[in-house]
């Protein structure tokens, strides 16, 4: 380890340890939303809706989040936004309604977008140049970790009670702990703010605004909705939260190959690569695999699909640091936040609509957005042959729920 990097050591585990806590949290009240929607017996498009009020609140947060930390600052904003966010869980018992929980569920995306800033923009500010990369990606395989944990904390307490929404509360309430006892002065915040143009993003990487808003849509419906599809097909509690455990453990092992990967040759050729396994592995899944099968080949699908729709995100981002100017990387990573946040949306909307339409609405959904980010792949190869720039922005993974601060 640096002598650069053991310096911040102390203020890092701070920070991921609260980070862990919310990413453990969230995801674990992402899958409990859609087991307990099912036996409310709300329908596969209201379920979908519950999952798009995250992102459409993660959206408006991050476009406001910003604000907020320049007037109370960061350990105060952390409080606040930590302390609805916990109430929020809550809020999914007291109004047992689709809508209710489309509003619950968008106001806790508003507060993990705020989140989320404080923490990336403290692990910015902690970071030098020579250690940004090494930093933030710890940050990103923290959070794909925590991710793990969260979903397999499921089979503690039965969804059809009360029992789980109280133990998210409570490791969302936990996350403020070593925040708001760290001893770490705080980063002071720009007072500019970064003029984002998606008009102008998509002349400079037009695969980039594309396969950004499509990775929503992917991502998004899988873990909004694969809960429900894996609840349909006789999974017990602890089946889905392996299920989606693999998809994420898939992420997190194949997230260091494919950067690697991409490092070495045209990032969209990775991407394409990936876009074409994902649909072909789901396709499988849904076709091939018996509903008797053992239990572990299905794991092992979801490890193979996660594994290459998570990293996907990451790889996208680079390619776009590579078409653009330095000066524009917080703009270009805002952007696209924006494009990835309105697929996330869009998705379980309309990947709800197919599963209440369609036997096989889910995978459909899935696999048109992955089959479209490789069409719409080649055509770019076709037309641009080779990225512009000469010297290439590493690969930094990102996280499950990137939130830029600007």
């Amino acid at each position: 380890m640096s002598t650069s990097l053991r310096n911040v050591v102390p203020t890092l585990i701070a920070l991921l340890t609260g980070y862990g806590l919310m990413q453990m949290g969230n995801t674990l009240q992402g899958t409990l939303l859609s087991l307990r929607g099912g036996i409310e017996g709300f329908s596969a498009a209201e379920i979908g809706a519950v999952g798009a009020g995250f992102w459409i609140g993660i959206v408006i947060g991050s476009l406001r989040g910003g604000r907020l930390i320049r007037r109370v600052g960061h350990i105060r904003t952390f409080a606040a936004l930590g302390a609805i966010a916990s109430t929020a869980a809550l809020l999914h018992l007291l109004v047992i309604d689709p809508l209710g929980w489309v509003l619950a569920r968008a106001m806790t995306g508003f507060c993990f977008a705020g989140l989320f800033m404080v923490v990336e923009s403290w692990v910015n500010g902690a970071a030098t140049p020579q250690t940004r990369g090494q930093i933030l990606s710890i940050y990103g395989m923290t959070g794909l970790m925590a991710g793990i944990g969260g979903q397999l904390l499921l089979p503690t307490a039965d969804p059809a009670e009360f029992q789980p929404f109280c133990i998210v509360a409570s490791i969302i309430a936990f996350a403020l702990v070593p925040i708001a006892l760290t001893r770490a002065a705080a980063p002071r915040q720009p007072e500019d703010e970064v003029h984002i143009s998606l008009r102008r993003l998509y002349r400079q990487s037009p695969f980039g605004v594309v396969a950004g808003f499509l990775c929503g849509v992917s991502t998004s419906t899988f873990f909004s909705l694969a809960p429900l599809w894996a609840q349909r097909r006789g999974f017990d509690d602890a089946s889905v939260a392996l299920f989606m455990a693999s998809g994420t453990l898939g992420g997190f092992l194949a997230t260091w190959p494919l950067g690697w990967l991409s490092d070495r040759i045209d990032r969209r050729a990775v991407i394409i690569g990936a876009a074409v396994t994902a649909a072909t592995t789901l396709l499988a899944l849904v076709a091939m695999v018996p509903r008797d099968a053992p239990p572990w080949v299905i794991y092992l699908c979801a490890a193979l699909f996660g594994g290459t729709i998570i990293p996907t995100y990451s790889i996208v981002i680079a390619h776009v640091n590579d078409t653009v100017a330095r000066d524009d990387f917080v703009a270009a990573a805002g952007g696209l936040l924006i494009m990835q946040g309105a697929g996330a949306a869009i998705g379980p909307i309309v990947g709800g609509l197919a599963m209440s339409l369609f036997t096989r609405g889910l995978s459909m959904t899935i696999v048109t957005a992955q089959l479209l980010i490789a069409l719409w792949g080649a055509y770019r190869l076709a037309r641009r042959p080779a990225a512009r720039r000469v010297t290439r922005a590493g690969f930094v993974v990102e996280p499950p729920v990137p939130v830029h601060a600007r």
